[in-house]
């Protein structure tokens, strides 16, 4: 496999009109456009129709990681706002569900805006009015230490009974991303969470699922589709510029997965095509595979991740493995260390000269250029990324999270070969 630290992010890019970018979602999920890329071709239909698309009997992998509420706004004592940004838990990283049900305090790893005004010694105090007539809420932040891209910082709050997702929800707002230049509203609350939304982590969401409604999925379970629900929590990292000139100097953001082993038998059915919803579900399934070749090349390791350029290195590269190989190695090592579900970070980059292990189509909305994302639809269909896009800007599509959709088979050249 050749590897992208040569590849220059200037040939990835693409003119995109701020009046493109969809500020606002369709009133109704499913009326999205949809282009299809299928056998080299390009359409389009409307997303409600996407089942009629995906071959019978396949399997549609689904990030079911849930946005949290991960802006707070804390006024200081002269009056000044700053706003923290909550990225994921620090310390000894435990699985989410544990971290959002402390109680009493909590400490995370994350941004602050206006940060340069809040004194080292200052806490911040945040008071939410009760609506039952009970004690208002009492939220305090103190910074623990600061570090070149992030802070450390404690939460505590009163009543301690509460746990940390309670204060989420009553004191942040939607994270919306970046270039959504507006506050948020209330419609947004339901509109940037994906229907299937299960386990809270997330700081930006799968935007691909944005657009699936149950009667999609019940579309898809009438022609034989079996859904599979992995976990990736979206870190804020997904919107980073690239601004190296080649992908050498790109540091790729690292984000957490949580994967049980029943999704991963699911995985395992070599009969059955497998189609990614959201990149963020393909970078998930396609480090299952690589972490299950670590696995069977050193069974003895305690823990299981992946770095940015292992796949383009030995001993990884060189490995000759199978789907099904992969995966049962990778429940061989749960099984041996006593694990039921693979909790790991993943920093796995897809650019252009990967070749992909488990999935052969992908459903996702239209990004940004100049971003790893691009990046990854090129490895999946070529050269005709830049057909695909400029397809797309010239009949109307709506671009980034609250934007239009696709459905790309992949090219004959980007799936590798079953032996």
């Amino acid at each position: 496999m050749e590897s992208p630290r040569n590849i220059s992010i200037k040939d990835y890019t693409y003119e995109l009109p701020a009046e493109r970018i969809a500020l606002h979602p369709l009133p109704e999920r499913d009326a999205s456009k949809l282009l299809l890329y299928r056998e080299g071709k390009i359409s389009e239909d409307v997303f409600k129709n996407i089942a009629g698309f995906i071959p019978e009997g396949s399997l549609v992998v689904f990030n079911n990681t849930k946005v949290i509420n991960a802006r707070i706004r804390f006024r200081r004592h002269t009056g000044g706002v700053v706003e923290i940004f909550c990225l994921e838990p620090a310390g000894d990283l435990r699985e989410y569900q544990q971290v959002m049900s402390q109680q009493g305090t909590s400490v995370w790893k994350c941004f602050a805006g206006n940060a340069a005004k809040w004194k080292d010694e200052e806490s911040l105090m945040l008071a939410i009015p009760s609506h039952d007539g009970s004690d208002e809420i009492q939220v305090k932040a103190e910074k623990l230490s600061r570090h070149a891209d992030h802070y450390i910082i404690r939460f505590s709050w009163t009543p301690p009974q509460l746990h940390f997702a309670e204060i989420l929800d009553k004191a942040g707002d939607v994270p919306l991303p970046p270039y959504i230049k507006r506050q948020t509203i209330d419609e947004d609350k339901g509109r940037y969470q994906t229907v299937y939304a299960e386990q809270e982590g997330s700081v930006a969401a799968p935007t691909a699922g944005l657009h699936f409604t149950p009667q999609i999925l019940a579309n898809l379970s009438a022609k034989s589709v079996q859904p599979v629900y992995v976990t990736l929590h979206v870190g804020a990292g997904t919107f980073k510029p690239v601004k190296a000139e080649t992908m050498e100097g790109h540091d790729m953001h690292a984000e957490w997965m949580d994967v049980d082993a029943n999704s991963i038998r699911s995985l395992m059915q070599d009969d059955r095509g497998i189609v990614a919803v959201g990149t963020t579900s393909l970078r998930t399934i396609e480090s299952l595979y690589w972490m299950g070749v670590k696995a069977a090349l050193s069974p003895g390791l305690t823990e299981l991740s992946l770095a940015q350029w292992d796949v383009y290195e030995s001993p990884l590269v060189d490995a000759r493995f199978t789907r099904k190989e992969a995966l049962q190695a990778l429940l061989n090592w749960m099984q041996a260390h006593g694990r039921e579900n693979i909790f790991a970070q993943t920093q796995l980059l897809i650019s252009p000269g990967y070749r992909f292990r488990v999935a052969q189509a992908l459903v996702t909305n239209f990004h940004q250029p100049e971003s790893t994302l691009l990046l990854l639809v090129a490895a999946a269909v070529g050269k005709q990324w830049r057909d695909i896009y400029a397809y797309a800007m010239s009949h109307g599509f709506r671009f980034l999270s609250y934007g239009d959709g696709s459905y790309l088979e992949f090219s004959e050249e980007a799936i590798m070969a079953e032996s």
